[in-house]
């Protein structure tokens, strides 16, 4: 088991509800198969809850309800799976171009019995027109001058991109302006999630289409 501190737990009561076993579960693959396929390193299992699986999941109190919603590069499912778990009315796509990474994925959705998830392989850039969503994610990706990129079209003219930013996300916006503009952005702005639940909460950037 993933050692949870009490401050987490209380933490993940609150965004998860009675699917905390599922996230849980979610967090034991993380921590074995997920590590072991080096989907994450060694160093990140102690940090699981706060600094990857709550980071992530609080991102559904921004999503609006019975969204359709693409995760680019999902990899280990940060945030895909995050909000899939949190947020059962959510219809999730997760796109991942790495075959192992799929592979796992799908294992992970089959095991917690998740119906409101796909995982296609694929490139960004390659599902363009392939999808149908409302709001596209994103973590850990690029920086967002490359990430609008591929984020953007993926809404064909209308919705919403979350992306998970650290400290530097109003830089980042800064450098990528003219391009989020180019792309169709009509506003870009930082939000936060999760200060009423998490001990530091989590950067997005929203860009508005």
């Amino acid at each position: 088991m993933v050692e949870i501190t009490p401050a987490e737990h209380t933490a993940a009561v609150k965004v998860f509800g009675e699917r905390l076993p599922l996230a849980e579960r979610y967090v034991e693959h993380l921590a074995t198969s997920g590590m072991e396929r080096g989907l994450l390193g060694p160093r990140e299992v102690p940090r699981l809850w706060s600094r990857h699986v709550l980071n992530c999941a609080v991102v559904a109190d921004l999503i609006p309800a019975s969204s359709r919603v693409a995760d680019v590069g999902s990899g280990a499912g940060l945030p895909g799976l995050c909000l899939a778990i949190a947020r059962p009315d959510l219809s999730m796509t997760l796109i991942e171009p790495l075959e192992r990474r799929v592979t796992w994925l799908n294992e992970v959705i089959d095991d917690l019995g998740l119906d409101n998830v796909e995982v296609i392989r694929g490139r960004a850039e390659q599902v363009i027109g392939k999808v149908d969503v409302d709001v596209v994610t994103a973590r850990a990706v690029s920086a967002l001058s490359g990430l609008a990129g591929l984020t953007i079209p993926l809404l064909a003219g209308s919705g919403e991109v979350l992306a998970i930013k650290g400290r530097s996300a109003a830089e980042e916006i800064e450098k990528a302006a003219k391009q989020i503009r180019r792309l169709g952005g009509k506003e870009t702005t930082v939000v936060t999630a999760g200060e009423d639940v998490l001990e530091e909460h989590t950067t997005v950037v929203r860009i508005v289409v």
